[in-house]
C-alpha cells in the first residue's frame, strides 16, 4: 500500500497518542472481563501477550492478491489475470475522493479519524448485542478491525481471535497513519460482484475509474460493505436506498456534507451486474493471455506469486490495429464457408521479432490453431532455396520438372502433372514444382539435413508440445519429404521464419511482452531492443524474396494494395498438404512479408479432414488462405508506408529473378495468341484459355501479319491447356494432329504443385 497521503480530513491523521490508546485499551480489558470475569487474567495476558509479540509489517508491505491486466501496445485491456479470491487492483490513497473516504467512515466507522484502532463505543455496543441476542447492535468492529480480520487473522468466530484483532489492530493505529490504513481497508474490502477493492469496485458497478465516482456513488459503495449479496441494488434496489440514506445522513453527522449538498443527491444507477469476475478471458484474447503468461514464466522475471498480489500492469506487443485486421480476416473470409473450417493467423514484426497480431482460434480456453503442428506444404520449399544459395546454387539454376525416381522406390511428381520442361529456380518457386525442389535438395551436400537445417537457422522450433526434435524421424535424420513440407510445424514458427528472410537473414526470437510493471509503477522488466543474430547472408535472404515476390498476384491475384499509396510489394508462397491418397487436400497455407510484417495464415479442420469449401471443392493455399492473408496483411499495413525490399547481391553469379525472355505472340487477323503456360493465374472465376492457331488447307499456319509456316502432318492443333491447380497451370500437351481430321493432342495438366505428404510421392511419407 501506498503511504502518499491524499486529501483526508486533517484532524487525527496521524493516529493519536500511545497514552490514549492504552487508556482505551484498559477499557477494552475491561469490558471482555465483563463478559467472561473469571477469564480475566488469562484475556490480560492473551492480550498482552499478542500485542507485544506480534510484528506489524510496514505499509505496502503486505500483499494482498489482485488484479494483473495485460494490455496492448496502445495500453488497452486484453485479458486479466484474476487471483482465487476475486478481482482486485490497488490504489493510491490519492487517487480516491474524499468524498469516497467519507461515505466508508460515515458507513463503518464514525470515529476512525480519532479512534485508537477500536470503538469503546462500537465494542460496548456489540457486547450488549451479545448478551441480549440482538442481531442488530452491529459487530463493533471498527475499518482498522476489519481490515486486520481480512488480511491477518480471518473469520474464525472465538474471543481468542478477537483478542488478536484487537491488539494487532492498536498497534497497527500506534505505527500506521490513518491514510495508510484507508488505503489498504479500501484496496482490500469486499465490495460483492467479484470486486475486492475499491478500483474494482468502482468498474463493476459504475464502469469507471475510481478518481471519477461522484457522493452519491460514493455512498453507494460505501452501503454494500456491510451485506454486498443483499445490499447491491441488482438484488434490492428498496434496501440498497434504506443503506444508501444512512451512509449519505452519516456524512452530514460527520460534518462531511452539508444539509443542502445531502437533499440533492439522486440515487445512482448501477450497471447491469457481470456474469463473472474476469477470470476467463473469451476469444482471441484469451490465447493471448495464456501465451503471456507462459513467456512471464519462461523468462522468469516474474513469479506466480508476483502475478498474483502486485496487480501488475503487462504491455504486450499486440498492435490493435493488426490484431484487429487478423481477427476480422480470419472470420470474415470463413462466413458462409464448412463450419468444420478453422483458421490461425500470426504476424511478426521483422525488425524487432514482436508479435503484433495473434489469432490461434476463437475459443480463449480451447485449442490453440497457432500453436498446432500442422504440414506446411509447398510453403516450406522456401527452406531449400535458402539452403542451396548458401551453397551458391543461384536462382539461375536450371532444373528438369519430370518425375523423378527418388531413393526408396518414391516417385515424385507435381500437382496435377504440372511441368515447366526445364526450368530455373525462381520460376519453379512460382509454380511450385515439387520434382525440381527434390532435385535441388538431392543436389545439396547433406541433402535434406541442409533443408531442415535452413528451417531451424530462419526460425522453425526444433522443438515443441511432445515433438522432441523437428524435421526428423526416429533415426534423428530428415526424409526427402522435408522440402515438401513433409514435416509439422507450428503457424508462429512459420511467421517467424519468414520475418528472418524479411530482415534480410537476421532472426529475432518472437516475443509478446514488452514491459511488467507493478500497480505503483516500478517497472520489473522491460524487453530491450533485440539486434538480432544473423543466420544466413544477406544475399541469400535477399534473394529467396526476389524469388517470392512474384507469387502473391500468382496466386489468384493476392497481391497487396493501399488505399492512399497504391500497389504494396510482398514476398509470399502458398502451401498445401494432401490428405493421403484420397485426392482432398487437409492443410493450406499462405505465408508471406513485406519489410514491415510477416504473417502466416493456416486453414484447416480440427480433424484433418478433407478440406472442402462451400461448393464442395478443394481447398488449396491459393485459395481461402491466401484470401485470408492479404484481407490481413491489407488491413494491418493500411495507412503504413510503402517500403521496398533491398536489391540482393549475386549469388553465383546471379543477383535476383534471371530474366525470362518474354511470351511468344501469335496473330491472326482476328486472335492473338499467348504461349504463357507458366504464368496463368489459378482456380480464377472465368478463366481465359489461349486458343492455338489454325492449320490451312495446306498445311500452313499463320505466326504473324504475313508470316506462314508449314506444319508436317497437318490436321489442326489438339485442345490443350488444364484447369489451374494451386500455385499456376498446367501447358497442356497441344499436339500437332497426324491428319486434316485429327483433333490431335490431349487436355493439359492442373497446375499447382505444392502438396505435401503424398503430393507427387506415389508411396506415402510416413
Amino acid at each position: 500500500m501506498s503511504s502518499t497521503k491524499g486529501p483526508s480530513r486533517p484532524s487525527g491523521s496521524g493516529g493519536g497518542t500511545r497514552h490514549a490508546g492504552y487508556r482505551q485499551l484498559a477499557w477494552a480489558i475491561g469490558i471482555v472481563a465483563a463478559i467472561v470475569p473469571v477469564g480475566l487474567i488469562v484475556a490480560v495476558v492473551a492480550f498482552l501477550g499478542v500485542y507485544v509479540g506480534t510484528d506489524v509489517p510496514a505499509p505496502g508491505d503486505i500483499k494482498q492478491a489482485q488484479v494483473s491486466t495485460i494490455v496492448n501496445s496502445k495500453g488497452r485491456t486484453i485479458a486479466r489475470i484474476v487471483p482465487e479470491d476475486g478481482n482486485r487492483t490497488d490504489v493510491k490513497i490519492s487517487d480516491v475522493p474524499v468524498w469516497v473516504q467519507d461515505a466508508v467512515i460515515a458507513a463503518e466507522d464514525r470515529e476512525f479519524r480519532t479512534n485508537s484502532g477500536f470503538s469503546i463505543r462500537g465494542l460496548s455496543r456489540a457486547v450488549k448485542g451479545k448478551l441480549t441476542s440482538d442481531d442488530t447492535a452491529g459487530g463493533g468492529s471498527t475499518i482498522t478491525q476489519q481490515y486486520v480480520k481480512n488480511a491477518f487473522v480471518g473469520n474464525e468466530v472465538s474471543y481468542k481471535r478477537k483478542f488478536k484483532e484487537l491488539a494487532i489492530a492498536t498497534k497497527m493505529s500506534n505505527e500506521w497513519t490513518k491514510d495508510d490504513i484507508m488505503a489498504a481497508y479500501l484496496n482490500t474490502i469486499y465490495f460483492g460482484r467479484g470486486a475486492y477493492g475499491i478500483s474494482a469496485a468502482s468498474q463493476a458497478y459504475f464502469r469507471k475509474p475510481v478518481q471519477k465516482l461522484t457522493p452519491a456513488e460514493g455512498a453507494l459503495l460505501a452501503g454494500v460493505i456491510r451485506s454486498p449479496s443483499y445490499l447491491d441494488p441488482a438484488v434490492d434496489e428498496d434496501a440498497a436506498k434504506i443503506r444508501w440514506n444512512y451512509v449519505l445522513d452519516g456524512m452530514v453527522t460527520i460534518g462531511a456534507m452539508s444539509p443542502s449538498d445531502r437533499a440533492a443527491q439522486k440515487f445512482p444507477r448501477v450497471r447491469t451486474a457481470p456474469k463473472s469476475n474476469g477470470e476467463v478471458t473469451p476469444g482471441p484474447n484469451g490465447l493471448i493471455k495464456r501465451q503471456v503468461v507462459e513467456e512471464l514464466t519462461r523468462l522468469g522475471v516474474v513469479t506466480d506469486e508476483e502475478i498474483r498480489t502486485e496487480g501488475l500492469k503487462i504491455t504486450t506487443t499486440i498492435d490493435p490495429q493488426v490484431q484487429n485486421a487478423a481477427v476480422k480476416a480470419a472470420n470474415g473470409k470463413l462466413e458462409g464457408e464448412p463450419d468444420n473450417l478453422r483458421d490461425a493467423v500470426v504476424s511478426i514484426e521483422p525488425k524487432t521479432g514482436a508479435v503484433r497480431g495473434y489469432f490461434g482460434g476463437n475459443d480463449g480456453q480451447g485449442w490453440d490453431y497457432s500453436q498446432a503442428g500442422l504440414q506446411t506444404g509447398s510453403s516450406f520449399k522456401v527452406f531449400g532455396l535458402v539452403a542451396a544459395l548458401e551453397q551458391g546454387i543461384p536462382l539461375s539454376q536450371v532444373y528438369d520438372s519430370s518425375p523423378y525416381d527418388a531413393p526408396g522406390g518414391l516417385t515424385v511428381n507435381n500437382s496435377d502433372g504440372e511441368s515447366c520442361g526445364s526450368c530455373n529456380l525462381a520460376t519453379a518457386m512460382k509454380m511450385s514444382l515439387n520434382t525440381v525442389y527434390y532435385r535441388l535438395m538431392m543436389d545439396l551436400k547433406h541433402g535434406a539435413s541442409d533443408v531442415a537445417a535452413a528451417a531451424h537457422k530462419a526460425g522453425v522450433a526444433e522443438s515443441f508440445g511432445t515433438i522432441e526434435h523437428t524435421l526428423v524421424e526416429k533415426n534423428g535424420k530428415p526424409e526427402g519429404g522435408v522440402v515438401l513440407g513433409q514435416y509439422p510445424s507450428r503457424v508462429i514458427d512459420m511467421a517467424s521464419a519468414y520475418a528472418t528472410l524479411a530482415a534480410s537473414g537476421i532472426y529475432r526470437e518472437p516475443y509478446f511482452v514488452q514491459k511488467v510493471e507493478t500497480a505503483d509503477g516500478v517497472v520489473l522488466y522491460e524487453h530491450k531492443q533485440n539486434k538480432g543474430k544473423r543466420v544466413f547472408a544477406a544475399k541469400v535472404a535477399d534473394n529467396v524474396t526476389a524469388a517470392l515476390v512474384p507469387i502473391a498476384a500468382y496466386s489468384n491475384g493476392n497481391s497487396l494494395y493501399d488505399p492512399n499509396f497504391g500497389a504494396r510489394k510482398s514476398a509470399a508462397k502458398t502451401g498445401t498438404a494432401q490428405l493421403g491418397d484420397t485426392g482432398n487436400n487437409k492443410d493450406a497455407w499462405m505465408v508471406g512479408y513485406t519489410p514491415q510484417l510477416s504473417t502466416a495464415v493456416w486453414v484447416g479442420t480440427d480433424k484433418g479432414t478433407a478440406l472442402l469449401n462451400y461448393g464442395g471443392s478443394n481447398i488449396y493455399g491459393s485459395g481461402l488462405p491466401a484470401q485470408i492473408w492479404k484481407a490481413a496483411m491489407d488491413g494491418a499495413l493500411d495507412g503504413d508506408e510503402l517500403e521496398d525490399f533491398p536489391e540482393p547481391d549475386a549469388v553465383g553469379g546471379q543477383a535476383g529473378i534471371p530474366y525470362e525472355p518474354p511470351p511468344v505472340t501469335y496473330t491472326t487477323p482476328t486472335q492473338t495468341y499467348y504461349d504463357t503456360p507458366e504464368t496463368t493465374t489459378q482456380r480464377s472465376p472465368t478463366r481465359y484459355r489461349p486458343q492455338m492457331p489454325t492449320v490451312d488447307e495446306n498445311g500452313g499456319v499463320t505466326l504473324a501479319p504475313g508470316v506462314t509456316v508449314t506444319v508436317p502432318g497437318g490436321g489442326n492443333f489438339g485442345n490443350g491447356g488444364g484447369t489451374g491447380g494451386d500455385d499456376g497451370t498446367g501447358a497442356g500437351n497441344n499436339n500437332v494432329g497426324g491428319d486434316n481430321s485429327g483433333t490431335g493432342g490431349g487436355t493439359g495438366g492442373t497446375g499447382g504443385g505444392d502438396i505435401a505428404g503424398n503430393d507427387g510421392v506415389e508411396a506415402p511419407f510416413p
